[in-house]
């Protein structure tokens, strides 16, 4: 039996295990041969201490305290291992799990253990069928647990499962026949309705099946207790196996190892998952850990709201009774394009920041995932589906599965494909807590922004009455590549769409219609133009002006104060031209390179009649940014600047799954720091696409930042938490407005008002009609001429409103009435936006229809 661990151990822990007491049935031989496994080959349980109270609440029967400070109380109870917070300023009470969970009436069986539980680890088998067991059911219950106390906290050691028997002592299938007459008869009602919740009958093959998702906890207790009774015995097993052609291999024990730390750090609940508490069979790969699931959660009579990160962010209301939808899941930063190549999650809108949240009257909190947070999922539900309680918290990946087909003639079998080590990360949240005057998604934003600030989470701020206006944003497409044919014979060759001397032209435009700070990212100018080469060396388009146009240009930009930043792709590769895939893409885990199709808008999915481009290794980008970096300083004059625009570098985080050289996504986040903090150190100046948490710190602008949410069903509002809390520090825009799904330029307006965001477009010199039939047919309302005035329009009613507020940060933003809201900023100043379409009275003012009023001190 070989056990793995997710960092080495300095220190042995104990030999031996505990094995259960009292069991309602004799062992099987399968179980007593486990029990005979070399117990030095087992985890073991540290043997901890007994805590010792220093406080206590009346609130809180059962509970001791074990750690304060000026401003928390930490509780535990040691018999079920729950925790609870008392927030001293407001006095508000958090607890890990619901106070009247034994109450909930909706909630049975599994769903009524997990209420009770701290943790739970799903986990895959050798047939790559997904389990999970949980700190209820599978330690407390079986008085697998420990404590240590700690200086500030206590550390909980869970051990999970046993050297019992499990559910691979029951029958995968068995026949009608057999089922009924060798089980059902035997039984009395008890024993009958435990088989009928663990099988399902397949009356087209004649055979019950059994139901791995049901057949856990106390179920699968019940269902091994029945199969005994009705003498059930391994020569059964062995035979319905045969019958319908099963081969199970054994595994050994499925025992689990995990540690929970609490620890008060002033204000907050640090809740830690060390890497190296976690152990699990070689055969058991664990998949995911989720912690603190009913954490503060809410009941059926309590108002409130769960905050969920997506895109911008958004609300969902407690007992809101959308029972018919799914619940809320998101991979904090998107997907990883290494794992999920797929084209499900492509049009929503990315959890940018790794934070989650839950909103009551009397107080509210904001769990920060401080480590492991680049493998992090936010999960989030209402009552009435599996239990009476609306609730949200995190998951982690520790270890990732794939599918390998297998086809020899006609035969096809799939196989498990599992990731070779685990996330090497401890998984860390931050819990801070807010009382009733702070308990809003405003008073979420301000804290997480004050939390950024003290971390260096955040450039410094501002000073935007330095410039000339707020920033416009303008994306220039200056070169693409198109298959050419030459006496019947084809080759590729670079059309100019905008040239730096017709880039001139737009810009003497722009500026002649008084838009200022304008800031340009420039694409297409190198290696093949749009979908250029990798940037470990690059030559500069002839078809565009060449060296000597990028050098006048940027002359040009920089003596008329305008922002020019070339724009550069590094973790997508989108040409085979000096690029190997086999050495230099990441590996999937199939160990085929991760390729990712363009997607055909029209048909909403993955166009492979395109070229793809292919996800750079993590391994490789330190020294891909290394060699750009050089190659911009030889193209430029000394003097001019050497600001960039980052395409991909802060919009995804990608793994790579080669075996040899792996780097998990924890892993590969440290390498894509490392390389923004080159770019930032020579390029001074960065814009970058999207904003994912971990690069706000390195860049100044920001353009496709998320301006809403997904919009799931499950929820209720959509709030700008990431303008709240990135307001007065980087500048930020949406999707350009002439390729975005705005249909009115009014709501366009209103929305940048109201977000306080700059003006984007995204144009070419060229008729639109160059585009058609090519790669780059999405591009088909792009030539300037036809927005140019639009674009001036726009600019200079939103610099009238905005630049009042530029470089202050974001204080508030609420809802005073349908379609009407109000933003404030530091120093009082504020903005009403009314979206309807009919005038409407707000707070002594009339706001027009489809319009805007501004107060308070605007500086």
């Amino acid at each position: 039996m070989k056990y793995v661990v997710a960092k080495k151990i300095t220190g042995m822990l104990l030999i031996g295990s505990l094995l259960l007491s009292g069991c309602q049935f004799p062992p099987s031989p399968q179980a007593r041969e486990a029990a005979a496994v070399d117990q030095a080959d087992l985890p073991s349980l540290p043997p901890g201490e007994q805590l010792k109270s220093s406080f206590s609440d009346t609130r809180l029967q059962g509970m001791i305290g074990i750690a304060r400070n000026e401003a928390l109380q930490l509780f535990i109870d040691e018999e079920t291992a729950e925790i609870a917070v008392l927030h001293r300023e407001s006095g508000q009470i958090w607890r890990s799990n619901p106070a009247d969970r034994e109450q909930d009436g909706t909630a049975a069986g599994i769903n009524k253990d997990l209420l009770s539980s701290q943790a739970r680890l799903s986990f895959f088998n050798n047939q790559g069928q997904s389990s999970m067991v949980n700190s209820y059911t599978d330690s407390i219950g079986h008085k697998q647990v420990s404590y240590e106390a700690m200086q500030s906290g206590v550390r909980v050691n869970y051990q999970f499962g046993s050297t019992e028997r499990s559910i691979e002592d029951l029958p995968v299938k068995i026949s009608k026949e057999r089922f009924e007459q060798k089980l059902l008869a035997q039984l009395d009602k008890a024993g009958e309705r435990a088989l009928k919740i663990g099988y399902t009958e397949d009356k087209e093959e004649g055979v019950y099946v059994r139901i791995d998702k049901a057949l856990q906890g106390l179920q699968l207790s019940r269902a091994l207790k029945a199969f005994d009774t009705a003498g059930y015995t391994e020569e059964d097993l062995a035979q319905d196996h045969a019958e319908h052609g099963i081969d199970l291999e054994r595994s050994g024990p499925r025992l689990f190892m995990m540690t929970l730390e609490y620890e008060l750090d002033r204000e907050n609940l640090l809740v830690r998952v060390p890497a190296s508490g976690i152990h699990f069979p070689e055969e058991y790969p664990i998949n995911t850990i989720s912690v603190l699931e009913y954490f503060g959660a809410g009941g059926t009579e309590e108002e409130g709201s769960i905050f969920v990160p997506d895109g911008s962010g958004a609300l969902i209301h407690f007992n809101n009774g959308k029972l018919q939808y799914p619940g809320y899941q998101q991979d904090i930063y998107g997907p990883d394009l290494t794992m999920k190549l797929g084209e499900a999650a492509w049009a929503e809108a990315k959890a940018r920041l790794p934070v989650f949240g839950l909103i009551r009257k009397e107080g509210a909190f904001l769990g920060i995932i401080e480590e492991g947070d680049a493998v992090a999922v936010v999960n989030a539900d209402i009552s009435g589906k599996l239990n009476s309680y609306n609730n949200v918290y995190p998951s982690f990946y520790v270890m990732n599965k794939s599918d390998v087909t297998l086809q020899a003639s006609d035969m096809v079998r799939t196989l498990p494909k599992f990731q070779k080590k685990p996330t090497a990360s401890d998984f860390v949240v931050r819990y801070a807590f807010v009382g009733g005057e702070k308990a809003s998604y405003s008073g979420l934003a301000e804290l997480y922004r004050n939390y950024l600030l003290q971390t260096g989470g955040l450039p410094e701020q501002r000073a935007g009455k330095e410039q000339a206006g707020i920033p416009f944003y303008l994306k220039l497409f200056s070169g693409m590549t198109t298959r050419q044919h030459m006496l019947g014979i084809p080759y590729d060759s670079t059309e100019a769409l905008t040239t730096f001397e017709e880039a001139k032209q737009i810009l003497s435009t722009l500026t002649e219609k008084n838009v200022s700070n304008i800031q340009v990212r420039y694409a297409g100018w190198f290696n093949d133009g749009l979908h250029h080469r990798l940037p470990d060396s690059i030559s500069v388009e002839g078809a565009i002006g060449g060296q000597k146009g990028l050098r006048d240009f940027s002359d040009y930009t920089k003596e008329l104060g305008i922002g020019f930043y070339p724009d550069v792709a590094l973790l997508n590769v989108q040409s085979k031209k000096g690029f190997k895939p086999s050495g230099a893409a990441s590996r999937t885990l199939t160990q085929e390179p991760a390729v990712v199709y363009p997607m055909n808008q029209a048909l909403q999915r993955r166009d492979r009649e395109r070229s793809p481009s292919y996800v750079l290794s993590p391994n490789k980008l330190n020294q891909v940014t290394k060699e750009m970096l050089v190659e911009m300083k030889s193209i430029q004059k000394e003097e001019q600047s050497q600001s960039l625009s980052l395409k991909d570098l802060a919009e995804q985080l990608n793994s790579d799954m080669n075996p040899k050289k792996l780097l998990d996504r924890t892993e590969a986040l440290d390498v894509v720091i490392k390389a923004l903090e080159q770019i930032k150190q020579q390029a001074g100046s960065v814009v970058a696409e999207g904003g994912n948490g971990y690069a706000l710190p390195y860049v100044t602008g920001l353009t496709d930042a998320p301006m809403s949410s997904s919009q799931f069903k499950l929820e209720d509002e959509e709030v700008p938490f990431f303008q709240l809390v990135v307001h007065g520090n980087i500048s930020y825009t949406g999707s350009p407005y002439n390729l975005s799904t705005y249909t009115n330029p009014r709501q366009y307006v209103l929305k940048l008002i109201e977000y306080g965001a700059s003006p984007y477009f995204a144009w070419f010199n060229a008729p639109n009609h160059v585009v058609k039939q090519t790669d780059y047919d999405d591009l088909y309302a792009a030539n300037y001429e036809q927005w140019v005035d639009l674009a001036a329009e726009m600019y200079n009613e939103v610099n009238q409103t905005n630049f009042s507020f530029a470089g202050r940060s974001m204080k508030s933003h609420e809802s005073l009435a349908e379609g009407v809201y109000r933003t404030t900023y530091d120093g009082g100043g504020f903005v009403i936006v009314n979206y309807n379409n009919f005038p409407i009275e707000v707070e002594g003012q009339t706001v027009n229809a489809q319009g805007y009023v501004t107060g308070g001190e605007q500086l």
